[in-house]
């Protein structure tokens, strides 16, 4: 994997679709693999933070920041945001709503977009209206910033999900993941661990899933670090 630091942004402007699930998932995923992982919950629920705080202290340490905080303890707010020296992947969990300069704000420096988004119609258009904004609005595309869709809790043969994929396709948006509706996620989030993290004789069916997104995540931030390292090497050239 590669060792620049990589910040990956979950969001959605729709609330309940499952941001924090993919977010502490996400993150638990990365700190297995041996990489030193970031989490930031800039959500006022606070829900990431609260799984942090339940994680058994025998699974993989990653380093927590309630960015959501305005201050703590009169410790600034800039203090709160350093993460350690080790941190190569940074996880960032945000809150639903956010729009116009908030959300240009949200996505400065951000390597990855993820959007979960739950199959039914309301979810799907809201989700739609979102994409739009980050390309046009934030321009993803125009900063080299990676976009992709996690289907959440999927029933993947409805019209409306079907409909959703259409979209997409026009797009060339892909669709890593679809994540499974089972109480593997919501056991996870009570023992603060990943889904591959519990006792499970059916999370093997769930670990697949992620796997195929931490592929394509490394698979594109490779790519981003070889665009990065032949952009530099044609400066020198020029020089």
């Amino acid at each position: 994997m590669s060792g620049s630091v990589q910040r990956i942004l979950i969001a959605n402007a729709k609330g309940g679709c499952g941001k924090s699930t993919v977010a502490t998932n996400l993150a638990s995923f990365y700190a297995a693999q041996g990489i030193g992982t970031a989490l930031f919950d800039y959500d006022d629920q606070r829900s990431s933070t609260r799984w942090l705080s339940r994680r058994p202290s025998d699974k993989p340490a990653i380093h927590g920041v309630d960015a959501s905080a305005t201050s703590c303890l009169n410790v600034t707010r800039t203090w709160l945001l350093r993460v350690p020296e080790n941190v190569e992947r940074i996880i960032i969990d945000t809150p639903a709503g956010r729009k116009g300069d908030e959300l240009i704000r949200q996505t400065k420096d951000i390597n990855c977009i993820i959007v979960p988004v739950l199959p039914s119609p309301i979810d799907i258009q809201a989700t739609a209206d979102f994409i739009r904004d980050l390309l046009l609005l934030c321009k993803v595309r125009e900063r080299h910033i990676k976009l992709a869709i996690i289907a959440n809790r999927t029933r993947t043969n409805t019209l409306s999900f079907k409909a959703l994929e259409k979209f997409l396709a026009t797009l060339k948006i892909p669709v890593i993941a679809r994540l499974r509706d089972t109480q593997q996620y919501t056991r996870a989030v009570e023992q603060g661990c990943g889904v591959h993290e519990i006792k499970s004789s059916h999370a093997s069916r769930d670990v697949a899933h992620w796997n195929l997104l931490l592929n394509w995540l490394e698979a594109e931030n490779n790519n981003q670090s070889e665009q990065t390292t032949h952009n530099h090497a044609q400066a020198c050239i020029h020089t």
